[in-house]
């Protein structure tokens, strides 16, 4: 990108709807129309754009961005008399934004454009102004640009840092697994409401080829979904017809799986410039070009033969492998290694987080989440335990850009149940590690659960927002751990600001100075949550919207079959309290939650997670739209699966899209038309 440049113009043809109105003093202006321009220039000659409002928020395309042919619009805004939106041209070379003020029958504009300029910038005219006309003169290009929308993909455009980093201004794409850097699984689209919600119905529907259960979050980038089909497939996919654009196959060194029950999944993908990025079975990092499905470099991140991970007695018993999805900072790919399970001492990984050049696939820095000797934490762990003690990763970290500081949940201690050949709390395992995004150093640590024995591994995504806390604006970050407990933590130093119970439990007795968990006089072979956990790696969400955090919780009262229950449960990060629960009758999971500007929260019915004693349940698969204020159930359809992916929203063509897969299939789903 070249520097910023900007311009002052007035927006020349727009057309806004009935629904629409802002404020000039006390008078309400109706914006809803079309305009056209009044100076006389050929660069302005024909220039439209189209808008449509829904309450605050602007959809639509302009014909000229700078350069010719029709583009959709992105991060479109109403506040009082002021309009804004953005566009960018077909070539992705360049973005304008435009700030306008309502005045009357005129509207006036300030333009930022960013990238290449167009060739016919120079003859372009210092400011512009636009006058409201009849309806009937915006009609033939609002039809000629509808109807470019409904039937073309935008042109491919390189995903920038810039643009992973500012993802919330173009809610139409998912461009990273957790919707922006920070996990929270928000989309400010607002087309999908709880008035029409129950409208929903599929739009189109793709059967991967594989048996695998179904765990990718896609992404959406420009009309292009890609999804992984398990083991280790890539496919591209048209985000409006569900029609396979490309696939990229590749197959796993033999043997190679998730511990715990896990089987074989995938949880999705990152992209930078015109590169997607994949973590394997095998433990290796591969770049895959986004436009044609071509491998661009490999990289083993971790030996999936490592005989430290074999008992010789047990030559298939796995070892390093890669599930979730890879988290792209800057110009690195970062992955950890997960793998940390295991029920015998002296066997096991010593489990990695480690930074890769995007370009080369080059190692830029490694950290082990067990500390080696002559580091900080090494003393938690007795004798040699720690060279094999796990401590996996199981899903995708965070990234604060102003920190520069990137946040990873890190998994249990092996062997899982037996801490009699690892004595010591056995960092950093059941912790979360914030790491220098640039070197990978550490700079501060929390433990959720020390000298874990149930295994509540810290699997979950961290979630990053900003509160007013105690009379004073906290960067915090929101964790909903297997132990139980959610935690709300001073992302800058790691201090404990609170820890609350989100589930029944009775191994907990409060915190000491340190925050430091404290455990009760219960005998832990009747602790509550039991060591199938009160929730597992089903991400999180966080709506700035209602100021909740939603997460999927699991009651599970004792061991026996049938004695638990999941539910989506609403939590108020300030005071730990639960707002309110949607129970999903007998089955232990929720999917991963998604949240919405427009008050919407989607959830689906996960089963458990692939073993224990309810593997065997009937999942009739619902995927539930709820009031993300009330929890009332706005709208439910049948999968007829366990649905474990998480769901994503996004908009092609004009039309907004939920998309999740259920089982072995992706399923879209938008408002009947």
């Amino acid at each position: 990108m070249s520097g910023a440049k900007t311009l002052v113009a007035v927006a020349a043809g727009v057309l806004l709807s009935a629904s629409a109105a802002l404020s000039i003093g006390s008078a309400r202006q109706d914006v809803s129309g079309s305009w056209r321009s009044e100076t006389p220039s050929w660069w302005t000659t024909g220039w439209t754009v189209v808008l449509e409002a829904r309450g605050t928020t602007l959809t639509g395309a302009v014909t000229n961005c700078p350069r010719s042919s029709a583009v959709e619009i992105f991060d479109g805004r109403l506040d009082g008399d002021t309009i804004r939106f953005s566009c960018r041209s077909q070539d992705g070379r360049s973005t304008i934004t435009f700030t306008g003020k309502l005045n009357g029958d005129r509207i006036a504009f300030a333009w930022d454009l960013q990238g290449e300029p167009a060739n016919d910038t120079d003859g372009r005219p210092s400011l512009i102004t636009v006058k409201r006309v009849p309806d009937s003169a915006g009609r033939l290009v609002r039809d000629r640009v509808a109807e470019r929308m409904r039937t073309t993909r935008p042109a491919f455009a390189p995903v920038t840092f810039d643009r992973i980093l500012h993802a919330d201004r173009e809610p139409q794409n998912w461009l990273t697994y957790s919707g922006t850097v920070l996990g929270g699984r928000h989309s400010r689209l607002t087309g999908l409401t709880p008035q029409n919600v129950g409208g929903l119905d599929l739009a189109w529907l793709w059967s991967s080829q594989s048996t695998g259960r179904f765990e990718a979050t896609p992404l959406v980038v420009d009309g292009v979904l890609y999804t992984v089909q398990a083991p280790n497939d890539v496919v591209a996919l048209d985000a409006i017809s569900g029609e396979v654009l490309w696939t990229f196959k590749y197959t796993p060194a033999p043997g190679a799986r998730a511990t715990g029950g896990g089987g074989r999944p995938n949880r999705g993908l990152a992209m930078l410039g015109e590169q997607l990025f994949l973590g394997t079975l095998d433990a290796h990092l591969l770049a895959i070009d986004a436009r044609t499905g071509k491998l661009n470099w490999n990289t083993t991140v971790a030996n999936v033969a490592d005989p430290a991970c074999k008992p010789p007695d047990v030559p298939q018993a796995p070892c390093y492998n890669i599930t979730h999805a890879p988290l792209v900072v800057k110009d690195k790919v970062i992955v950890g290694t997960g793998g940390g399970d295991g029920g015998r001492a002296g066997y096991g990984i010593r489990g990695v987080i480690a930074a890769f050049d995007a370009a080369t696939g080059q190692q830029v820095w490694r950290f082990h989440t067990i500390p080696g000797p002559g580091e900080r934490g090494h003393e938690s762990w007795s004798g040699d335990s720690w060279k094999t003690g796990g401590a996996g990763v199981w899903q995708i970290g965070a990234y604060d850009p102003e920190l520069n500081l990137t946040y990873w949940g890190v998994g249990n201690p092996v062997p899982t149940s037996d801490g009699s050949s690892r004595l010591g709390d056995n960092l950093y395992s059941n912790s979360v590690v914030a790491l220098d995004a640039d070197t990978g150093a550490l700079k501060w640590h929390y433990q959720f659960t020390p000298h874990d024995e149930m295994d509540w591994d810290a699997a979950q995504v961290p979630v990053l927002t900003d509160l007013a806390w105690q009379g004073r604006p906290r960067r915090v970050m929101l964790f909903a751990n297997k132990n139980g407990l959610m935690y709300v933590l001073d992302r800058v130093t790691g201090e404990l600001l609170l820890g609350k119970p989100f589930v029944e439990l009775n191994w907990f007795a409060g915190f000491d100075e340190r925050g430091r968990p404290l455990i009760s006089s219960t005998p832990r072979a009747d602790w509550i949550p039991t060591s199938l956990a009160a929730t597992n790696w089903h991400p999180a969400s966080f709506s700035p919207t209602t100021g909740l955090f939603y997460v999927s919780a699991r009651e599970r009262r004792d061991p026996g079959p049938g004695n638990g229950f999941g539910a989506v449960r609403a939590i108020d990060p300030k005071t730990g309290e639960r707002r309110w629960e949607f129970v999903l009758n007998d089955a232990l999971f929720s999917s991963g939650v998604l949240s919405t500007a427009s008050n919407l929260l989607f959830a689906g019915v996960a089963g458990d997670n692939g073993s224990g004693p309810s593997a065997s349940r009937r999942v009739d698969g619902y995927f539930y739209a709820l009031d993300a204020t009330t929890g009332a159930r706005l709208w439910r359809t049948s999968l007829a699966a366990s649905v474990h992916g998480s769901p994503i929203t996004y908009m092609a063509g004009g039309t907004q899209y939920v998309a999740v897969s259920a089982g072995n299939v992706l399923f879209a789903f938008a408002l009947r038309p």
